[in-house]
């Protein structure tokens, strides 16, 4: 799955580790005139893997702004990175009950859902993503490999209840397909 601006450093499905483009367009989309350089400073320190400095310049950023929206997705952003996942969907979680229009937290939100495996509530932030915005197709992306990841599950548990289906070990090749494509090197051999 795909986070909204950072890259996720996970064992996950390709998808999931793919977020980060989406997350650094994210953060210059809401990137003010006045606060760029604040900004501006924490991604730069994110992108250079340096999470406790950019988590210590966010919150004191947050010590005076702290109903900011991009800097507290940045802070959301940093603890993922940091390996703080409660703290990151916390983070995520008090941004969506802020900013209920925003719809990145909530994809954000999912991808920390989906890496624990809690897929029934990343399908729901997902979603309420693309509900708020039709348009985003991150989340849009994010939901298929929910629905895909859901169907292997399904597939799974019916096949070891019926371990004489036919129809089954195709469904759940096809699935598996989907959730791990080959790699183009891997495809070009």
């Amino acid at each position: 799955m795909k986070q909204a601006c950072v890259p996720s450093v996970t064992s996950t499905p390709v998808s999931v580790r793919r977020l980060g483009a989406a997350l650094a367009v994210c953060a210059l989309l809401w990137t003010g005139a006045v606060h760029a350089d604040e900004y501006g400073d924490v991604n730069q320190l994110l992108k250079s893997g340096k999470y406790s400095e950019a988590l210590n310049k966010a919150d004191m950023f947050l010590a005076s702004k702290s109903r900011d929206p991009q800097m507290r997705f940045l802070k959301g952003v940093i603890l993922t990175e940091m390996g703080r996942p409660v703290d990151a969907v916390n983070a995520f979680q008090a941004l969506t009950q802020d900013y209920p229009e925003l719809p990145e937290p909530y994809n954000n939100l999912a991808a920390l859902y989906a890496q624990q495996n809690q897929l029934d509530k990343a399908r729901a932030a997902l979603e309420m993503a693309v509900r708020i915005n039709p348009n985003y197709a991150v989340a849009h992306e994010n939901l298929g490999d929910v629905y895909a990841r859901l169907a292997s599950q399904s597939y799974n548990k019916a096949l070891q209840l019926d371990t004489s289906s036919t129809a089954l070990p195709a469904k759940l090749t096809a699935v598996r397909s989907v959730l791990n494509p080959p790699s183009r090197t891997a495809a070009r051999k």
